[in-house]
C-alpha cells in the first residue's frame, strides 16, 4: 500500500527533475550577449539617417583609418588606363619631332595612297591598246622622252609636264596611261582622285606632298591621277561656297606641278569624263598643258579590240569579227570587252565548246535591248504593242535617213513591253535636218500606228515623246533649224551647281521667246507626226502582215523583214514621202 502511495510522488519527483534539465540546456544554448565594441561599413550611398538614429538611442560610434596600402591599389587601378595612353603618346612624339611625317605617330595615315607598278609588272603597251591611233600618237613623244630625255633637253625643248585624257567612260584612258609607262620602262604609279578627300582637313594637301615626293626619287617615272575631277573641280563655286579639304588638296597639287624642275622627269597624267569641270588654273600652259581626247573607237578600232579580247576565248571557225564590228557602232572599248564575255557565257550556258556568230548576237541583243522577261500579256496588250513596234519597224524601213532595222520583238526586255532595234550601217559625224525629221518620224511612228488603228494613244510612247520632244527643242533653239527662230542659240542652262557652276539665271532670252520656241518646237512634231502617218497608211497591208508576223513568231529578223517590205530605200532610189509646208501646218497649230 505504501509502495502505490509512494509511485505518484516518485513521478512527480521525476518529472521536476526533467524539466530542471531542460531548463539549464536551453540556458546553455543561449545566444551570448552583444559585443561592447564591433566595426562595419557605411554603405556608400548611406545618408544621414542611421547617424541620427545611433545617436537617438545614445550609441556611441566613430570612425576608423583604413589601410593606405589598400587605398593606394585603388587609386593605381584607376589612374592605369590613363598612364598607358600618356606613355604611348610620349614615345610617338619623340620618334619624330613631325608627328605628321612618313615616320610620325599619323604617317600611315597621311602617306600617299598611289600604288607603285615596277617595268617588270607593267606590261601592257600600245600593241595591246587598239582603236586609239591619235591618242598613241600624241603620247609617243611622251614615251620618247622618258626614253631619252636627252634628245630633247639638248635643243632647249621642254616636254609636257602634264598630260589630260579626256573621253567617255569606258574607252581606255587608264589603259593607254599603263601603255604609256610599259613603252618607255619607268616606274607607274596610279591613284584616284577621290583617295585624296578625307574627312580631317589638310590630310589631303599632305598625301599629294607625299606622293610627289615619292615619285621624284623615282624618276624617270609616270604619275596617273584618275577621275581627277572628283579632286581638280572650280574653286570657290558652286552651294555652300565650295569644299575648304578639297581646295586645299588641289590647290597642293597646283604647287607641286608648277614647282617641277625643267628637267624633272615626272609626268603627270590624269584621265577625266568631265573636263568641263575642271580648275582653270589646272589646265593652264605648264601644268595640264596638252589635252587628248579619247573618243569611242571607229570600225577599224572596234575590230581591233575585239582581236585583242577573242585571244583570251576560242572561236569558231565560222565567226567574222568584221561583222561583230560594223554591228557594233558606238560602243567603247569596255562595252566591246563586255560583249566578248557575254558571248562566252551565253556559249558556255547553251554547252558548246567554242564561241560561235550566233553568240555574240544574242550578247548584243542582250546589251542592247536587256533581258528577256517572263511577263505574261493578254491578247489585246499582244496586238497593240505588235503594232506599236510594226510602227517603228516601217518607218525605219521606209525612210532612208534611218538607221537600218535590224530586229523586231514584242518580247517584254528591259522596261520595254517590245523592241526595235536599229544597227547603224556606216559612221556619221554629222547629222542634218533631213535626218533629224526622218528620225523623229521613226520616234513616233509607233504611237501613229496605234491611232491608226485603235484610234486612241497608249502610255507605252512615254520614252518616245520625250526623246523626240528633246530632240525637237534642240532642232529649233540650239540648232538653228526653224525659220521663226533663226540662227540664233536660246540652249536652256544645262551646268550643274553642285559642281561649281552658276545656278541662277539659267534661262537668258524673254518669255515670248520662250513661246515661240514652244510654238516652234510644237511644229516640228506635228510635222513628223504627218510624215509617218502619210508613211503608215500608204503602206497599211505592209503593216498588216508585219503584225501578223510578230504575233506568230514573237521576233521577226532583217531577212524575214526584207521579204514582207521589200528591200530597203535609199536615198538614190526614191524621193522622200511629201510634207506639209511650215505655213499651213502653223495655221492649223493656230487654230487649234
Amino acid at each position: 500500500m505504501e509502495e502505490c502511495r509512494s509511485g505518484p510522488k516518485r513521478m512527480e519527483e521525476v518529472v521536476t527533475e526533467w524539466n530542471e534539465s531542460i531548463e539549464k540546456e536551453s540556458e546553455k544554448r543561449k545566444a551570448p550577449e552583444l559585443a561592447d565594441r564591433f566595426v562595419t561599413n557605411v554603405p556608400p550611398l548611406e545618408d544621414q539617417s542611421i547617424l541620427r538614429k545611433l545617436e537617438q538611442k545614445n550609441v556611441k560610434y566613430g570612425s576608423a583609418n583604413e589601410d593606405m596600402s589598400i587605398m593606394l591599389l585603388q587609386s593605381l587601378i584607376y589612374l592605369l588606363p590613363f598612364i598607358l595612353i600618356m606613355g604611348f603618346l610620349f614615345f610617338a612624339m619623340r620618334r619624330s619631332s613631325d608627328p605628321m611625317s612618313s615616320g610620325g605617330m599619323f604617317g600611315n595615315f597621311v602617306k600617299s595612297q598611289a600604288k607603285k607598278f615596277t617595268p617588270s609588272e607593267t606590261q601592257t603597251t600600245f600593241d595591246d591598246v587598239a582603236g586609239m591611233d591619235h591618242a598613241k600618237k600624241e603620247l609617243q613623244e611622251v614615251v620618247e622622252f622618258l626614253k631619252e630625255p636627252s634628245k630633247f633637253q639638248r635643243l632647249g625643248a621642254e616636254i609636257p609636264k602634264g598630260v589630260l585624257l579626256m573621253g567617255p567612260p569606258g574607252t581606255g584612258k587608264t589603259l593607254v596611261a599603263r601603255a604609256v609607262a610599259g613603252e618607255a620602262g619607268v616606274p607607274f604609279y596610279s591613284i584616284n582622285g577621290s583617295e585624296f578627300i578625307q574627312m580631317f582637313v589638310g590630310v589631303g594637301a599632305s598625301r599629294v606632298r607625299d606622293m610627289f615626293k615619292t615619285a621624284k626619287e623615282s624618276a624617270p617615272c609616270i604619275l596617273f591621277i584618275d577621275e581627277i575631277d572628283a579632286v581638280g573641280r572650280v574653286r570657290g563655286a558652286g552651294v555652300g561656297g565650295g569644299h575648304d579639304e578639297r581646295e586645299q588638296t588641289l590647290n597642293q597639287i597646283l604647287s607641286e606641278m608648277d614647282g617641277f624642275e625643267s628637267t624633272m622627269a615626272v609626268i603627270v597624267i590624269a584621265a577625266t569624263n568631265r573636263p568641263d569641270v575642271l580648275d582653270p588654273a589646272l589646265l593652264r600652259p605648264g601644268r595640264f598643258d596638252r589635252h587628248v581626247a579619247v573618243d569611242r573607237p571607229s570600225r577599224e578600232g572596234r575590230l581591233g579590240i575585239l582581236k585583242v579580247h577573242a585571244r583570251k576565248v576560242k572561236l569558231a571557225e565560222g565567226v567574222k569579227l568584221e561583222e561583230v564590228a560594223n554591228s557594233t557602232i558606238g560602243f567603247s572599248g569596255a562595252e566591246l570587252k563586255n560583249l566578248v564575255n557575254e558571248a562566252a557565257l551565253h556559249a558556255a550556258r547553251e554547252g558548246k565548246t567554242e564561241i560561235e556568230m550566233e553568240d555574240f548576237d544574242s550578247a548584243r541583243d542582250k546589251i542592247m535591248m536587256g533581258v528577256p522577261r517572263e511577263d505574261i500579256m493578254n491578247e489585246k496588250e499582244r496586238r497593240m504593242t505588235a503594232y506599236h513596234e510594226a510602227g517603228h519597224a516601217i518607218l525605219g524601213w521606209k525612210l532612208p535617213e534611218v538607221d537600218p532595222v535590224h530586229k523586231v520583238t514584242i518580247v517584254p526586255r528591259g522596261r520595254a513591253l517590245g523592241v526595235t532595234q536599229f544597227v547603224p550601217e556606216e559612221e556619221r559625224f554629222h547629222m542634218g535636218e533631213t535626218r533629224l525629221r526622218q528620225q523623229l518620224a521613226m520616234m513616233l511612228g509607233g504611237r501613229t500606228a496605234e491611232k491608226l488603228i485603235f484610234n486612241e494613244y497608249s502610255a507605252g510612247a512615254e520614252d518616245d515623246l520625250k526623246r523626240s520632244s528633246q530632240i525637237a527643242r534642240r532642232m529649233v533653239s540650239a540648232w538653228g533649224m526653224s525659220e521663226k527662230i533663226g540662227p540664233v542659240a536660246y540652249r536652256d542652262s544645262e551646268e550643274h551647281p553642285f559642281l561649281g557652276k552658276e545656278m541662277h539665271e539659267q534661262r537668258k532670252y524673254s518669255e515670248q521667246t520662250a513661246a515661240l520656241i514652244d510654238q516652234e518646237m510644237r511644229t516640228v512634231m506635228l510635222q513628223a507626226q504627218e510624215l509617218a502617218k502619210t508613211t503608215l497608211e500608204e503602206n497599211r497591208e505592209v503593216l498588216e502582215e508585219l503584225v501578223r508576223a510578230l504575233m506568230e513568231n514573237e521576233i521577226v529578223d532583217r531577212e524575214q523583214l526584207e521579204e514582207i517590205m521589200g528591200p530597203r530605200q535609199t536615198l538614190d532610189e526614191e524621193a522622200l514621202p511629201p510634207q506639209k509646208s511650215e505655213e499651213t501646218t502653223d495655221e492649223s497649230s493656230d487654230a487649234e
